[in-house]
């Protein structure tokens, strides 16, 4: 009975040239192994190459992102409200400032006012909170604030544009300053201060800074230390 031949005796011949073709198989495996070896080992190189770039990219581009949002919160980001000195209630040298000589008692209910908006008068007892106004506010507390030493700019809705009432928000400081719309007024804007007025057509008119200036927390208004917070909110504040 023959043997059945194992693998050494197939990896061997006595034949020469069959031996040397056994061992050439071999060889082209053993290089075909490692080459394929090396391609997978290129094939995960490339891998994480690309990887690498795929999280330099979104790293780069979530640099970007972080940059133009720091820059835009400073391109955007509104103006800061323009700064006063104190003023001393003194704006008789500026062009159509008026003056009156009004009461300051603490009353209930409406009063019937002298000037249109008000400039001073018997008054709510409570301050209207200074600020911007979408909707028009009460003159019994309004003129309270005047009381402290604040302006108030009033506009007449039909009178003047969105641009303009941009404007004139523009021009008021952050504290001891109200602006609130205006209805029926017999002029397009005012700007108010205790027992004074200044009446203009444009939001552009170079008098209300200098009104502002004038009387900005006088220190001539009847209470000019107390404050312009903490007092009634109305409606449509900002």
């Amino acid at each position: 009975m023959t043997p059945t031949p194992t693998p050494a005796d197939k990896r061997a011949s006595g034949n020469p040239a069959t031996q040397a073709q056994i061992n050439l198989t071999v060889k082209q495996q053993r290089e075909q192994k490692r080459q394929e070896k090396l391609a997978e080992y290129q094939k995960q190189l490339a891998k994480r190459r690309r990887s690498k770039l795929v999280w330099w990219i979104v790293g780069s581009a979530a640099a970007v992102v972080v940059v133009a949002a720091i820059v835009a919160s400073f391109v955007f980001a509104p103006a800061p409200a323009p700064t006063y000195a104190r003023g001393d209630g003194d704006g008789s040298a500026i062009e159509g400032v008026e003056t009156f000589d009004n009461t300051a008692k603490h009353v209930d209910g409406t009063v019937d006012y002298a000037q249109t908006p008000p400039a001073g008068g018997d008054h709510n007892a409570i301050w209207l909170n200074c600020g911007v106004y979408t909707e028009p506010v009460p003159n019994e507390n309004a003129v309270h604030d005047l009381e402290h030493g604040a302006v108030w700019i009033t506009y007449d809705p039909a009178q003047v544009s969105a641009d303009d009432i941009a404007k004139l928000e523009a021009l008021l400081p952050s504290t001891f300053a109200t602006m609130s719309p205006y209805d029926d007024m017999d002029t397009p804007i005012a700007v108010s201060a205790w027992n004074a007025q200044l009446k203009v057509d444009s939001a552009d008119d170079a008098r209300i800074k200098e009104f502002i200036t004038a009387y900005w927390h006088s220190t001539n208004a009847p209470e000019p230390n107390a404050l312009c917070t903490g007092g009634l909110d109305a409606p449509g504040k900002k």
